[in-house]
This record gives C-alpha cells, structure tokens and sequence, in this order.
C-alpha cells in the first residue's frame, strides 16, 4: 500500500487548495495525484494513471481536479478533490501519445485537450455527459510549432487560446444544426512584429474580455485585440473573427514564465522569482520578491473551499486591485524543484518544500533506526525520519552526483558512491565526512556495500571495477584506507553481494556481471593494491543474469538466488556454484532488475519468508520458497518512468523506491496478508501450474503430455515385449529431454543436463540418495519452469540472423547454406557430421520421404542430397524456421 511520496514534478503546476489553518496543496508525483495537508503532516493519493501525468488543471472552486498522461494506454481523468474520487475517465483521448496540455472551462462542464502526436489534435470534452467521445476537434498543422499550453476564455467557455513556443492560436467552437463544429480564428507568431519579441511562454485573456495577453522570454507582453461584441451569429461567419495584435509592453528585462489573471489583476512571474501584480492597463500595483527563488514555475492563490459563497469577499472592483493582492496568499512553485508560501500583507516567504532538482538514484535505509537517506544527482543528500515523515538533516555536495549509498550494519557510517567516482564516508546522523573522500573509481560508482563486521566497504562502477577500501587502526584510532581494486568484469557489474564464509565469521565478497561471471574475491588474502580471485564461474548460457541475494536457509543446502532477463530465478548452491533449481519468475512486462529478502517482522510467521523486488517499473513481494506459482506474488506500479533502486527498512514493515529521472521516491507498507490470502486462493499443489499449461487440467495439451508420457513408459520396457507390463506414475529421468522436445521445448543440451540434474540431486543433501524417476506433477512443474516464459520468438531467430548473416542483394538477412552447416559442427554446442546428417534427414525427410519408404537416417550422402535439395543456397530466418524446422511460429 502506497503510503507516502517524496518529491514532485516541477515541470506541473502546484495548486493551492486551501489555505490559514488548514494549507492544503495539490501537486503531481510521477503518476500520482497528491493532495498534501502541509500543517497537518498528511497526504491523499489520486491513483489511476499507468503512466507519467503529463499535465492538469483544476477549476475555479478547488474541486474539479483533471488530469492527463502520455504513453501507451493513456488516460484522461477528472477527480473530486473533496473526496479523492475518480468521477470521469476518458479511455479514447483520440491520440496513442497522450496528452500534453489540458484545460478547464470556468464553469467546470468543458475540458480542452491539445494531443502529444507529431501531428496535434485539439479536442473540446463535455466531461459530465457520459460519453468518451470529443464534441469537437480539429488537428493542427505542424507548422503551428508544438502547441504546449492552454487556457479557457473565463467569461466565454466557447473561446481558448493555446501557445507553442512561436505561435499563438485563438479557437472558438459553436454549434450549427446540432453538429458540433471548430473553427481556428486566428494564428500570430512573432513575424507580426517589427521588434523583437521573444519566445511565448503563456497566455491568458484579458478581464475586460477584449484582449488577450501573451508573456514572452524577453519579458515582454503581448497584447492582442479581439473584436467587441464577439457574440455566437445564428451562421457561422464567412471569416474568422479578427484578432490583432496591437501593443508590445516591455515588462522588464527578464524572461517571463506565468502569466495568470486574478479577478482584475495580472499577475506575472519570472525567471528570477519576481511577482509581479499590474492593473488592467498593465501598469505596475506590487512586486514580490526574494533572493531565494528561483525560476517561478506556477503561481497558485488561496481560495477558502466549502464556505456559502455569500461570506467569501468580493473583489470585482477594479479600485480594490491593490487589497486584492493584500488578502490573497499564494503558493510559488520554481522550477528547481521548490515551493513558497508568500503571505502577501507581510511579504513573507515561507519555504514548504525544497525537493531533489534531478535525477533520484540512491536510497538506503539505517539498519537499527528509523531513517531513510536519499541521494540525487544534483548533490542533495537528506535523511528523513520515516515513522512520522520528519526531515531531518542533509547536506548538498556541489561537485557531483550521488548514484549510490549504503548504511553499515553498525549503523555508524554512511557511504556515498558519486557520479564521479569518488567514495565518501560520513557519519551515519550528522553527515559530516569522517575522512577524506576517495577517489579511486575511473567512472560512477554504481554499487556500494559494507561487510557484515563494518571492516570492509566495496564499490562497484561503470568501468566494471570493483574496489575494497579497510578499516584500520592508525594512531590509536579506526580509520578508512583504500585496500585494492581490480576490472574483475568486461561487462556491467549488476550486483555487488557481502555474506559470511561457512565455518568462521571472515566475510565473503561476490559480484555478478552482464558477462554472466560470477566472480569471488578472496579478502584475508587480498593486499595493498592487489585483489585476489578465488573462484570466476559462468552462470548462464544464453540469459543474463541481473541480480543477486543470499537466500535464506530454508534446507540443509545453503543458496544464491539470482533472476535473469527471460523471467527465470534460479539456485546456486553457495559452494559449489552448481544450479540446483531453475524456476518461473515474476512475470510484470519486465524482468526483476532487484531483488532483497524482507527482514523478519514480529507479527509475521517467523516459518515464511518474502522476497522484494522491483522490475522496471514496478515494485513486488515473492512468497519464498521460490516454486514457479504465479500466485505467489504481486506487484504495484511505482515509478513507469524507471525505478533505480529500493531499501527495505530494518524491520521490514516499509519499502522505499527510487524513482530516478521522475525525482521523487515513494514509501510503501507491506501487507502480508492480503499476498498470503492471493497465495492461498490461487490454488494448493498442482493447481496452479495445471493453469499455465495450453487449455488447462482439461485440455488437449494435458492430454497429449499424458500420452507422451505413457509412450515413454513402454519404450522403456520395450515395445514388442512379451512380459507382464509394469504400469507406473514415472518416466525415467533421462527419457526428461526426449519428452520436452515432444511437446514443443527445445532445450539446449546444458539445459537438458541442467533438468536432469535437478531431478536427480533434488533429495541428495536431505537423504544423500539420489533420484532415477519422474512422476507426471513433478514433470509439469519441471516443464512450466523451465520453458521459455514468453514462448517461441521469432525475434530471437531474427536476432541470431541479424548477427550471423549478411546482406544479400535484396537487402535481406541471410546465412550462407555451407557457413550454415559449418556453424552448427564449429560453435556453441557443437554437431558431429552424423549428428547433424541424422537431424536433418529427420527434418527434411518428412516431406521428402512422404511417398516413399522411410530415408535411412544413417547414411550422410543421402542427408547431403537432401541438403541440396531441399536447403536453398541462402538462408534467411524465415525459411529456417518455416522449411528446416517447421515450427509454426508468428511474429
């Protein structure tokens, strides 16, 4: 359950909702609404996006909320902030690309959207009626530029204006014969002007309803007019109406970022966090000013929600433009990610929120206290107290980045990995740096981690290094010196792992790479400026593994866990290396890029453990022990621009990720139960695999596994035997491969071998006896594992071409049909010239040998005659596997 999030989008306007005793701000995070009681230390969360919100509006009273994604499956959604309630999605928002500017009529009943295509659309939504269907729209023309804001005439829901960087449009829809049709009235761009006017930030219309203004990034203001009366005809007119633009005010000197109307005033903001208030003739009434703003984003003033609007003070009156701007707050929003509170009779400029500017990369969580430390890469590192959501320190590092951290399990020190690859050590509450920084890292420190005693500290970083810095007495006193570093990998590195040696309490050092290596360093042995390599071993053959967990001790056997790309986890026994179990992963769009153990919580079950983990955009529990049951796990969407990291707090009732790019993290508390319950509805035993296979328990697929298996059965007391048949529930474990590649998987002969194996030492550390048979449950299990979790690609083959072939002449992928056979006896698992004459006379003589005997499978000359014929001379991947193997794949 997603509990709270740190950090928003400064890219979105903040919007004041409430302000005095209760100061109630909305704003975005990521893909959340979130509705902030800032003196109340409190926040509700609008969920319903998938994708990153790209813009909103809210109307005139606070209560209308709507907003607006881009990306696949985007939607449009209109919320009651009163009560958090989603009243209105519009699945269709007529463009796949989403939305990039969104709009609220004054009276609540209109929304206007301006579409993220590369050919943009305009689309008027009448979103109480219950349709999903635009009442009407028009597409512009690119050469309008990229249309990026817009806003509603507030006098006349019929009239809006939006803006691109060098254009200005003003559009007007009416009705005609109850057909609703639009009309764009006027296109002006900075070519009207014979002086230099600048880029167009905002526009907005004018309070006396005859002019519009437009800022520029010259602080200028452009004043349009518009002919008066602009009544709706009973025809809709030959031409548009007029719109001119009469006047360039020269504001000031700097670039101007808002420009807002309020009641009969026009405000304005800028790059250097001036507000300004002018009156209907654009002369000059107050500024607001502080040497702590930035660049102002959004300028959001206080309303006082749900009081009868006959208490609320009017201030139409154009003489009371100077205490208007004396009795509203407002609530500045920069785009360096801060937030103001300004309360305009004492010119005060209260500070709410200073959040991370850039990308959010480093998260660690403090081992015995409840603190959360978060780094980014504009240098703010802050640590906050999560229980009651208190800031509670940082400290800014101007020079670099922070891309990772990590607490020791002492709890005394933090250590900062950097952008530039230097290490700092720092004291774990104060942030002070305990020694000098090192700066032994050629790249970015990617990973960062304390041995289990706090003696040693390893940094991994984009040059594939890995460095270990000591703890050593100097002087009388516990100091930090760099020890040694090696380029162990030639790959990413993807986890960097401390765990204990078997037997003592020395601690043990592992990384894993892209290369498949899993490589262990020897640290007893290890001396100033050379690191020792115990053991270097390849993990994979084909997958790349992305990351690596001590796995709790669930047997005798001790384990490793890794997860890899094709949605597979696996076992490593921790001594040998060997795997002793492949098992279906989570399946959320996108492999597991992290994974951690969830620390004991004492109201769990101290028998059932759980695993965390992010994919790349979501954040999930696995039920351990590992199984292949889809049921067994769940995962939220938390970050779909990319989560970078994730902590775990030390008593495992909250998690915190990283949101990267998106500038913001996010607390969520565990709920075991309500996995346990998914678990437990799922189904017991083979239930749930029967699930995974084609057509379920009752299928023809089940049916013919069931066949194959009994095929197997008299195969292996002989077809034509004579003897009392023995009918049993097992197949012999060697008869594993011959079954799989029946009912269509083709395991390599590494993961033949892997299967079997498996199998066959699954009771050895328990009983030291080893297993010969397979019954029917245990081989769908062993099937639904192992197979490819998304099926047969035709990618893959083409992929495989695209690195083993050449370009012919019609500019195709192709594999020679002599450097084809070669191929197949020269590299990877290796074909003798029999082996291959028999599969190919197996393959090829299916359609050869349809009239006649059956081929001799034996003999290499017929095999070669039937290459010849059967092979053309130049392969592509569409003809190896339609032709050779046959295999009925779609794209």
């Amino acid at each position: 359950d997603l509990s709270w999030v740190f950090g928003y989008n400064p890219s979105l306007a903040v919007h004041s909702l409430r302000d005095g005793e209760d100061r109630v701000l909305l704003y975005v995070s990521s893909h959340i609404v979130v509705i902030h009681d800032i003196l109340g230390n409190r926040q509700f969360h609008l969920q319903g996006h998938t994708n990153v919100i790209s813009c909103l509006c809210v109307s005139e009273d606070k209560r209308w909320v709507a907003t607006a994604d881009r990306g696949p499956d985007a939607l449009i959604i209109v919320w009651d902030s009163y009560s958090g309630v989603p009243v209105h999605t519009i699945f269709r928002s007529d463009s796949e690309d989403g939305v990039c500017a969104i709009a609220i009529s004054q009276d609540a009943k209109y929304l206007v959207t301006i579409s993220a295509a590369p050919v943009q659309k305009v689309c008027v939504w009448r979103w109480t009626l219950p349709t999903e269907e635009a009442i009407c729209s028009t597409e512009l023309k690119p050469e309008f530029g990229y249309q990026d804001y817009v806003i509603f005439n507030p006098q006349n829901p019929r009239e809006f204006v939006s803006n691109s960087k060098t254009q200005v449009i003003f559009y007007l829809w009416v009705r005609q014969s109850q057909l609703w049709g639009e009309n764009t009235v006027w296109l002006l761009s900075p070519q009207t002007f014979k002086c230099l006017v600048g880029q167009f930030s905002q526009s907005v219309f004018h309070f006396n309803n005859t002019q519009a203004l437009t800022g520029t990034s010259a602080g200028n203001l452009v004043v349009w007019d518009m002919d008066n009366p602009r009544t709706l005809p009973e025809e809709l007119p030959a031409k548009p109406h007029g719109v001119t633009a009469t006047k360039v005010v020269s504001a000031q000197e700097e670039s101007l970022t808002v420009v807002k109307v309020l009641e009969s005033c026009i405000v304005t903001g800028d790059v250097k966090g001036q507000v300004k208030f002018y009156d209907g003739q654009l002369r000059l009434l107050t500024i607001y000013s502080h040497d702590q703003v930035g660049p102002i984003h959004s300028i959001s003033f206080s309303t006082i929600l749900r009081d009868p609007p006959g208490t609320r003070a009017s201030w139409s009156d154009s003489s009371n433009s100077v205490s208007l701007t004396l009795n509203r707050n407002f609530i500045l929003s920069t785009s360096d990610a801060t937030m103001f509170h300004v309360a305009t009779d004492s010119t005060n400029f209260e500070r709410i929120m200073k959040e991370a500017k850039k990308a959010v990369n480093a998260i660690a969580c403090h081992p015995q206290r409840p603190l959360v430390a978060v780094g980014s890469h504009c240098g703010l590192l802050k640590v906050w107290e999560y229980r009651q959501t208190q800031y509670l320190v940082s400290r800014i590092f101007p020079e670099a980045g922070i891309q990772c951290l990590s607490y020791d399990p002492e709890g005394l020190f933090l250590a900062a990995g950097f952008t530039d690859g230097s290490v700092y050590i720092l004291d774990a509450i104060s942030l002070l740096s305990i020694c000098k920084e090192f700066q032994f890292s050629q790249g970015p420190v990617t990973h960062i981690s304390f041995s289990h005693d706090s003696q040693y500290l390893a940094t991994a970083d984009e040059n594939y290094t890995v460095t270990v810095y000591k703890r050593v007495l100097q002087d009388g006193s516990r100091c930090w010196e760099h020890l040694a570093g090696l380029q162990s990998h030639y790959k990413p590195i993807r986890s960097l792992l401390f765990g204990v040696q078997p037997g003592s309490n020395e601690p043990r050092l592992l990384s894993l790479g892209e290369d498949r290596q899993l490589v262990e360093y020897d640290l007893k042995r290890s001396i100033k400026d050379h690191l020792v390599v115990t053991h270097r071993d390849r993990l994979e053959q084909v997958a790349v593994p992305l990351c690596l967990a001590w796995y709790p001790q669930l047997s005798t056997e001790s384990f490793f866990l890794t997860a890899n790309n094709c949605y597979k986890m696996k076992l490593y026994n921790t001594m040998t290396k060997m795997c002793r179990k492949t098992l279906l992963g989570p399946t959320y769009g996108s492999p597991l890029e992290k994974i951690q153990i969830l620390p004991r919580t004492s109201s769990a079950d101290p028998q059932q453990h759980y695993l965390v983990f992010i994919t790349k955009d979501k954040v999930g529990l696995q039920m351990l022990p590992v199984d292949g049951n889809p049921h067994k796990s769940s995962a939220f969407i938390c970050h779909p621009d990319g989560a970078s990291d994730f902590a775990i707090s030390h008593d495992g009732r909250y998690i915190f990720t990283a949101g990267g790019k998106e500038r913001t993290f996010m607390k969520w508390k565990v709920n075991l139960p309500a996995l346990d319950a998914a678990a437990f509805l799922g189904g017991e035993d083979l239930i749930p695999f029967y699930n995974l296979l084609d057509g379920g328990r009752e299928g023809k697929f089940f049916r013919e596994l069931e066949d194959h298996f009994y095929y197997v059965q008299l195969c292996s007391q002989g077809i034509k035997t004579l003897e009392k048949r023995q009918v049993s529930t097992d197949i012999p474990l060697e008869e594993i491969p011959s079954v799989m590649r029946a009912i269509g998987f083709y395991p390599s002969e590494e993961e033949a071998e892997e299967m079997i194996s498996e199998v066959k030492f699954s009771k050895y550390a328990d009983t030291g006896e080893v297993v010969t048979k397979i019954n029917l449950g245990d081989f769908i299990k062993l099937y639904i594992n192992h197979r490819p979790a998304l099926g047969l690609s035709m990618k893959t083959i083409q992929r495989a071409f695209q690195v083993l072939g050449y370009d012919n002449k019609k500019g195709d992928k192709v594999i020679d049909r002599g450097d084809f056979l070669l191929l197949l006896q020269c590299r990877g698992e290796k074909m003798t010239e029999d082996e291959l004459a028999e599969c190919l006379t197996s393959l090829l003589g299916r359609r050869a040998g349809k009239g006649g005997s059956e081929l001799d499978t034996r003999d290499p000359t017929g095999a070669a005659a039937l290459t010849e014929e059967e092979i053309p001379a130049e392969i592509t991947a569409e003809i190896f596997v339609a032709n050779i193997l046959g295999l009925p794949i779609s794209e």
